[in-house]
């Protein structure tokens, strides 16, 4: 390379985009071209960045396949920036190997790890782990060795393993330290800030109080009859019964674990669980019916008895019942979630990320940009919503990763 190539290619390693720029904007050979579409990424312009990848790769030709598949690890990068989750992986895991057979260890271990944040977007968490289990981070740089612990910390997370990711974010903050690179420490502090931030919201015997992800790990470990709104479970320290695919029954769980150690009147678990307006025999016999169904599953966990004017509730093994609930609940707010995080998506991407159809991703799209929570970005294929983070709701981690090529 000549001594141009060079100094940009370190630029962009220290996270200078633009001094990269002024030394190579003007040239249109491969190597130009290649470092010219990561600094456009650095920079933001992903659609930019994409073209000049593109013309990178052809322009190297097919001898040179380290070079080629470099392109195709960093095009893999401003795919997984643009939230472009459809991207061949085929391509990026032939890329890998190339470069692990050519000694380019480095830039195969970054090609293995944007394959891993795009497992951990769309909540594939047990490949996750696996993956890094697999990978030997001794000899990587400091900037792989943050990005290892991101994902790490990433992972815990959703696992609510709230002391395993702060564990990891402090060796990212100190690997971060080490590559002195400012936006990767940035992404860094970005990651503690969400790791620090209330994860969910309990209600116990008519009083709320925001939990953070330490305070969700304990009581999910503690002698507490749980009824977990945000999965649909009910559980204590010995059991756990899904009612996620059975709404209603959730419903009666839920109503009785709010006014806990009181009882709940019929009409108002009539209200929660069928949603009734005009209360008749039917409704009420229906509810005789969920509330005996509600009663076998629920098991040696909690006894569910009938009262002068309801139901009550009461835990068996455990000393108290809490409901566990979102921070903010209102329609698609999962979706509301994942678009705070500051990115633009496409359906296409929603849908795989969320496990929906994309028709129902569009549906709920349209009544969000209906109601002003969204905005729209580009046309046609090219198409992106996005919205900025909103009080409330815990955004996923922003995992960095950097662009090297020497």
């Amino acid at each position: 390379m000549d001594s141009l190539i060079t100094a940009a290619a370190r630029a962009l390693t220290a996270g200078d985009p633009l001094g990269a720029l002024k030394r190579v904007a003007l040239r249109e050979d491969a190597p130009a071209l290649a470092l010219r579409g990561i600094a456009m990424a650095q920079l933001g312009d992903l659609a930019r960045a994409k073209e000049l990848l593109r013309s990178a790769t052809r322009a190297f030709g097919q001898r040179e396949t380290v070079a080629r598949a470099k392109c195709i690890v960093a095009e893999a990068e401003v795919a997984l920036a643009a939230r472009d989750l459809n991207w061949p992986s085929k391509a990026l895991d032939a890329a890998r190997v190339t470069l692990g057979a050519h000694g380019d260890n480095v830039n195969a271990a970054h090609a293995r790890y944007l394959e891993i944040r795009r497992l951990l977007l769309i909540g594939q968490i047990d490949a996750v782990e696996q993956m890094l289990a697999d990978m030997d981070i001794s000899s990587l740089p400091p900037a792989l060795r943050t990005v290892h612990e991101l994902l790490t910390a990433g992972a815990a997370v959703r696992r609510l393993h709230g002391k395993v990711a702060r564990a990891a974010m402090m060796r990212a903050e100190s690997a971060a330290r080490d590559a002195r690179i400012p936006a990767l420490a940035a992404e860094v502090e970005s990651a503690w800030l969400a790791l620090d931030a209330p994860a969910a919201r309990l209600v116990n015997g008519g009083h709320e109080r925001l939990l953070l992800l330490g305070d969700v790990e304990d009581l999910l470990t503690s002698d507490v009859l749980v009824v977990d709104a945000i999965r649909g479970v009910v559980r204590d320290g010995r059991a756990m019964v899904s009612l996620a695919s059975r709404p209603v029954l959730f419903a009666l769980a839920r109503a009785m674990g709010e006014a806990w150690p009181d009882d709940v009147p019929r009409d108002l678990l009539l209200t929660r669980a069928f949603g009734a307006k005009f209360i008749d025999a039917s409704h009420r016999a229906r509810l005789r019916v969920e509330i005996a169904r509600l009663r076998n599953i629920l098991g040696t966990m909690a006894d569910l008895s009938a009262t002068k004017r309801g139901f009550v509730l009461t835990p068996l093994g455990a000393r108290e019942i809490v409901v566990l609930t979102r921070l903010v609940e209102e329609e698609h707010g999962a979706m509301l979630a994942l678009l705070s995080d500051g990115q633009e998506w496409s359906s296409s991407a929603m849908a795989l990320a969320l496990g929906a159809s994309q028709r129902t991703i569009q549906r709920a799209i349209d009544k969000l940009a209906a109601a002003g929570k969204v905005q729209s970005f580009g046309r046609a294929r090219s198409l992106r919503w996005m919205a900025t983070p909103m009080p409330g709701f815990t955004t996923t981690l922003l995992l960095p990763a950097p662009l090297p090529i020497e």
